[in-house]
């Protein structure tokens, strides 16, 4: 029998897509607990009894913010077909996701430029994102045969990252498309 109560896991599930997209939206300082206890619509008293502080429910949020876009990406780069096409294909990712209508940048980068403490939960989620990322590029570029496959992945990183800080930054949607140039150069004539 299905009734309109919500589940613990529907609540939590609630409460987590409102904050990471209210953060996304408008950043962590400028997000409060009233606002997002008023989007949600889940009570300050259930809020509490899951996180000890605010600092907690955004990381908690940016932690299912990473699984699900790790998820995409890894998804949407596969698509390229070989391991030369795959690496190309992180930046055709990008490129989809600088023209969506709620492009705000990186979540992860939004998130550690608020927080001064390196030591803070939502600091060390948003590490973790970046490495998460630099692994599955340095499996792509041991894929490819680079010859430094630990230096194409760092490379890499660099070009994703200013790719999506000069999509936000400057406004440029096409930020993309000259990152896969560049990315083009550093895998030579074995592009494709």
């Amino acid at each position: 029998m299905q009734t309109d109560i919500d589940t613990p896991n529907d609540t939590l599930k609630k409460l987590l897509d409102t904050t990471e997209r209210l953060i996304y939206a408008g950043g962590i300082g400028a997000t409060g607990m009233d606002q997002i206890v008023k989007v949600s619509g889940v009570a300050r008293k259930t809020i509490y009894r899951h996180f000890k502080t605010k600092d907690e429910l955004v990381a908690e949020a940016l932690r299912k913010r990473d699984e699900r876009w790790m998820n995409w990406f890894i998804t949407e780069s596969e698509k390229g077909g070989t391991p030369a096409g795959k690496l190309l294909a992180t930046f055709d990712a990008l490129e989809q996701w600088f023209f969506t209508p709620d492009f705000r940048g990186c979540a992860f980068i939004n998130a550690a430029g608020e927080i001064g403490d390196p030591t803070d939960p939502i600091r060390a989620v948003s590490k973790l994102h970046k490495v998460k990322l630099h692994d599955y590029l340095l499996q792509l570029t041991k894929e490819y045969g680079a010859a430094d496959p630990e230096e194409l992945a760092y490379e890499f990183l660099m070009l994703i990252d200013g790719a999506i800080t000069v999509a936000l930054v400057m406004n440029d949607r096409n930020a993309a498309r000259k990152g896969k140039q560049l990315a083009r150069k550093l895998l030579g004539n074995r592009a494709e």
